[in-house]
């Protein structure tokens, strides 16, 4: 029984010797692997923190991206190190597939909202203060949400649009250039002198101020003989926070201008001629 119990002992030496000359350096190696992987993941994610930082984007965004990608890195890293010591990760891997599918699915319409406000707060194709047209609603963007944008509309509405659909859709940032463009048409009658009119124009534009001068200069055209008027059209440049001024001073200025100078501004009428048959 003792030699029975003796020889048991060694040859249980002798396994553990044995398992340990097998796993000790995959087990060492391993752990190596793990400090160092985490050293480099936080090296990573602080590298993309600063480029974040760099770009100026929103604290909450950045605070988010930096946690979801160090997380992913480091699942990837221990699946990897469970690999290097043998154990069998490819089950372990195929239910982490499925269950992402399956939450993928369940979530399509919030995941897609989520993915627009993480592509709005990064490229930043409006910010919070811009007037936007955008899904048919024109007004000032108030808040930029990871799903939702919230819009005040010119005529104080709130209007909430899932980021989904905002950052898939055409933007158009209204003042996003510090120069705009003003177009403006006006109608004078058949009757009137064209060149007056348009001489009356030009001393309005030299008038005022805020009327920028372009490559162009000031433009004044007669763009179209309409039913009822000869149509001037144009154009002039302003800075961005002048437009709507320039645009609604410029039609009150015309008016009283035109009205001083005996040029009539014309409505829609129609000539009707009666023929008396004897």
């Amino acid at each position: 029984m003792e030699n029975i119990s003796q020889d048991s002992i060694q040859k249980l030496i002798e396994q553990g010797i044995e398992l340990s000359m097998l796993y000790l350096p995959k087990l060492l190696l391993a752990l190596f692997t793990l400090v160092v992987g985490f050293w480099v993941i936080s090296k990573i994610v602080n590298g993309i923190g600063k480029v974040l930082e760099m770009r100026k984007v929103e604290e909450t965004l950045k605070g988010f991206m930096s946690s979801l990608i160090g997380g992913a890195l480091k699942v990837m890293l221990i699946i990897s190190v469970a690999s290097m010591i043998g154990i069998e990760t490819t089950s372990f891997i195929a239910v982490i597939g499925a269950a992402g599918l399956a939450i993928g699915l369940a979530l399509q319409g919030s995941l897609s909202n989520f993915a627009g406000g993480v592509l709005i707060l990064f490229f930043k194709p409006f910010k919070v203060g811009d007037v936007v047209d955008a899904q048919g609603y024109v007004g000032i963007i108030k808040e930029i949400q990871i799903f939702n944008t919230i819009i005040t509309t010119l005529d104080n509405e709130r209007v909430i649009i899932p980021n989904g659909i905002l950052s898939n859709g055409p933007i158009k940032n209204i003042f996003a250039e510090p120069i705009r463009r003003v177009d403006m048409t006006f109608g004078i009658s058949y009757d009137d002198d064209v060149l007056g009119a348009k001489e009356v124009v030009r001393e309005l534009i030299l008038a005022d101020e805020r009327l920028l001068e372009s490559d162009k200069g000031h433009e004044i055209y007669v763009s179209e003989h309409a039913d009822s008027s000869v149509n001037l059209l144009v154009r002039v440049w302003c800075n961005s926070e002048d437009f709507w001024p320039v645009y609604f001073g410029m039609h009150e200025s015309v008016k009283i201008a035109f009205d001083a100078k005996g040029i009539t501004i014309p409505y829609p009428q129609r000539d009707v001629h009666m023929h008396t048959v004897a």
